[in-house]
């Protein structure tokens, strides 16, 4: 049938004078046409219609005369399901094809993962045991390296306040700061609190160094030591209210020194301005009321004098003497056992 002639709707029996409005049977014996909203089919339904290829409308008649849309609708559900197993077959074929020409694959590194994942997993693997390893070489060489010259270093910088100690005697490293040698331990390393405030330096050289006990429970080596002198400034700082631990310098019965002030800052060992503001403190640590010091500790006393006077913070002609001979009612100053030990010194007054 020519398009240019009328065309009748099969439906409502209205010329059909647009042929965007219109839907021919599919039935090439039929080939009537309709109304699109004649056709009892919903707009998502005729957007099928249009998209969905090889799906097609037919007419009321070539459909043995079925009259409603419902079944239309049927109709139409049922062809689309068609379609849907036809493009899924389709896509099968698709897939076996593609497996049939890929090349043969190697077999997986891991039979447990994908070929691509098992071959990174053991790439980063080797890499990461390697690279630990040459760490581990490289932290091992440059730690015994750095250890040795350490300690070089640090006898090298004492060998002038080291004792007279016979030529084939051997020194044990492991405890160089027992008594043999004059071995500072810095406020760094006994984990010191800054000072709360500036203090005073001292007028050096100065002509009295004051001995003193802590009063606290001794120790004999530098892990516990550490841990008494931080105790100590803690109780300066947050009890009695100083500005810092008290001592220019603490003993341990470890043979160590531990910097307090050190030689060039006022203590507060006194409490009191005038004996703090020229002298310097030597606090021992522990109570020494009837116990002794250490023979550790009053054989680095001796070279820490020396290192004093050669250093210029303490006079040639000090003296050296008890807290508690200097201000005899404090009962906290009392430590005979201590001052006893070095009745017999020649600046122990």
């Amino acid at each position: 049938m020519s398009r240019n002639t009328l065309e009748i709707c099969l439906k409502c029996h209205g010329i059909i004078a647009d042929n965007d409005r219109r839907i021919e049977c599919d039935n090439g014996f039929c080939a009537r046409s309709c109304h699109r909203k004649c056709t009892e089919l919903s707009e998502d339904q005729l957007k099928v219609l249009e998209t969905v290829p090889n799906l097609r409308w037919k007419c009321d008649t070539c459909l043995n005369g079925v009259q409603t849309g419902a079944q239309m609708s049927k109709w139409l559900e049922k062809s689309l399901r068609e379609h849907e197993k036809r493009l899924e077959i389709l896509e099968e074929g698709l897939v076996k094809r593609s497996k049939h020409e890929d090349p043969a694959q190697t077999p997986p590194i891991c039979p447990f993962l994908p070929n691509t994942v098992g071959r990174k997993a053991v790439t980063v693997t080797v890499v990461f045991v390697t690279l630990t390893f040459l760490l581990g070489i490289v932290l091992a060489t440059t730690t015994n390296l750095f250890g040795k010259t350490l300690n070089q270093s640090k006898i090298r910088d004492d060998d002038d306040y080291r004792p007279n100690i016979p030529i084939n005697s051997t020194i044990d490293l492991d405890n160089i700061g027992g008594g043999l040698i004059l071995r500072f331990v810095e406020r760094q390393q006994w984990l010191a609190q800054p000072p709360q405030k500036e203090i005073p330096d001292l007028e050096l050289p100065v002509g009295l160094v004051i001995a003193l006990p802590t009063n606290s429970e001794n120790c004999n080596t530098q892990a516990i030591c550490v841990l008494r002198v931080r105790l100590l400034q803690s109780y300066d700082i947050e009890s009695s209210q100083k500005c810092d631990i008290s001592y220019n310098f603490l003993i341990g019965g470890d043979g160590n020194v531990y910097v307090g002030r050190g030689w060039d800052k006022m203590g507060a060992h006194m409490n009191n301005i005038p004996y703090d503001s020229r002298s310097l403190s030597f606090a021992y640590i522990g109570s020494f009321k009837t116990i002794q010091p250490s023979a550790k500790q009053l054989s680095v006393t001796r070279l820490l004098l020396e290192r004093g006077v050669k250093l210029g913070k303490i006079a040639p002609n000090y003296r050296f003497t008890a807290s508690s001979k200097l201000m005899p009612s404090v009962t906290d100053f009392k430590a005979d056992a201590l001052y006893n030990s070095f009745a017999n010194w020649t600046h122990w007054s």
